[in-house]
């Protein structure tokens, strides 16, 4: 008796469209509902990492490569082959990073990026089109990148690159296009080539309506355990192995 109420209280509902009136509100209260989950993981997980900065007072943007020594250094990456892709190169700046600290010939770095800037809005301060730069002018015969949306360039370098992805290779995959959108479609493709041991870095990973709410749903919908391991600025850069 009580469910057939329900599902009338429901249909009615539906029928009457009466929450449509709170449709202004959508963004604030998918903004505060991802952000108690944040919220929430923090608590579950900020004494789980092996190294982390929780909690500073004000964020420091130059300790971003403290977080990519302590992943080289815990899985000795500076000698052994590596397979780094870099979603969102921008300037280069992480990409040229990697490249520099990892002498090892056979490893390889691909960098996917519109190089045009933000394809949507943003975080409420950045617009379509900011952060737009160049493809880096890099020579090392290591690296190469794929200009373009993600939804355009990532499906055909699967495609063909399928055996390559399957190689046991320690692949490390840097997540740094800031969207929900760009971010879970990126893990979704990679999906099928993640296996255990592999690394993924977030660069904004605490803003709750995107990357954070991406690596959520991607955990929740393929069934994928990630394994904090190591975090700088209280969370907005973290980096994570999968189990």
């Amino acid at each position: 008796m009580l469910l057939r109420i329900v599902k009338f209280l429901k249909d009615l509902l539906l029928a009457s469209r009466l929450f449509t009136i709170l449709k202004p509100l959508n963004h604030l209260l998918g903004f505060l509902f991802h952000f108690t989950k944040l919220t929430s993981w923090v608590n579950k997980n900020s004494g789980k990492f092996i190294k982390s900065d929780f909690y500073t007072p004000n964020r420091n943007y130059s300790k971003r490569p403290f977080l990519y020594k302590d992943v080289m250094d815990h899985y000795a990456l500076a000698d052994n082959p590596v397979h780094y892709f870099e979603f969102g190169v921008a300037s280069g700046v992480s990409f040229k990073w990697w490249l520099a600290n990892n002498s090892n010939n056979d490893s390889h770095f691909f960098g996917f990026d519109t190089f045009e800037g933000l394809p949507e809005d943003w975080g409420g301060f950045y617009q379509k089109g900011a952060m737009s730069h160049g493809i880096p002018d890099i020579k090392d015969e290591r690296a190469k990148f794929y200009k373009g949306l993600f939804q355009e360039t990532l499906t055909p370098f699967i495609e063909d690159h399928n055996a390559f992805l399957k190689l046991p290779i320690r692949k490390v995959i840097h997540l740094d296009a800031d969207l929900f959108t760009a971010t879970l479609f990126t893990l979704s493709q990679l999906y099928p080539y993640l296996k255990k041991g592999d690394v993924l870095i977030f660069d904004e990973f605490s803003v709750a309506n995107h990357e954070f709410k991406a690596l959520d749903l991607f955990q929740e919908v393929f069934y994928v355990k990630c394994k904090p391991i190591f975090a700088q600025n209280n969370f907005y850069q973290v980096a994570f192995e999968i189990e």
